[in-house]
């Protein structure tokens, strides 16, 4: 009986011994995962961050509006800006005049006439545009009568408004006006002259002026139809 409980015992013990040796030579399958990852992040290299490559947009030049533009008042129109030759290119005839301070008076009197959108819309046009200068050569009282009477205002501002866009070389002789007055337009190279019943003579002063619907003709006094 006692040699069964020897042997008893020291199988107990020898297996507790093999169990404890197993647990110091074995690794927990955690720990092995974890020293894994470890090695494979420390391994693995490092990407550095591509750098964006930037193209500079090769833009091409502005195309100078000014380019067939004639006359000695050219010269008095801002060089950059809404009321460049280049800014009034890209605007309808009314709103391109706004930004002009040669034509403050006509654009003044454009508005109270209410012609604003009729001019801006206006499929093509060529208009003679009197400077403020040429507004002030009416004396101011029959002005202020004008402004007053719109009717009045109107017929005097369209009869400086005929269809088409009109170069130079196509404006020159009679035009009808959208008053329904004649317009009798002289010259060549940079020296042109305009007529009209109620006016003896207009010097353009910078014309063939491009804006995004009309051709415009600077000019140093009002028609009067």
């Amino acid at each position: 009986m006692n040699r069964i409980a020897r042997k008893s015992g020291l199988a107990a013990m020898a297996l507790t011994m093999s169990l404890g040796l197993a647990a110091c030579g074995g690794e927990d399958p955690a720990d092995t995962a974890s020293d894994a990852a470890s090695e494979t992040t420390s391994e693995t290299p490092t990407e550095e961050p591509m750098e964006e490559e930037t193209m500079e947009e090769e833009s091409e030049p502005a195309a100078d509006a000014g380019a067939d533009t004639f006359g000695p008042g050219c010269s008095a129109i801002p060089a950059e800006g809404a009321a460049s030759f280049n800014g009034m290119a890209t605007e309808p005839v009314a709103t391109a005049a706004s930004a002009n301070p040669l034509l403050e008076t006509l654009v003044a009197a454009v508005t109270e006439a209410d012609l604003v959108d009729t001019l801006n819309s206006a499929p093509e046009i060529t208009v003679f545009a009197p400077t403020n200068d040429a507004f002030a050569k009416i004396p101011a009282a029959a002005m202020k009568d004008v402004m007053a009477d719109k009717k009045l205002l109107t017929t005097i501002l369209t009869n400086h408004v005929v269809e088409g866009k009109l170069s130079p070389e196509d404006v020159v002789g009679k035009q009808k006006s959208l008053a329904g007055g004649n317009l009798n337009v002289k010259g060549s190279g940079e020296e042109f002259t305009v007529t009209s019943k109620g006016t003896k003579m207009s010097a353009v002063l910078c014309g063939n002026v491009p804006t995004a619907n009309a051709t415009v003709y600077i000019v140093d006094t009002v028609l009067m139809p």
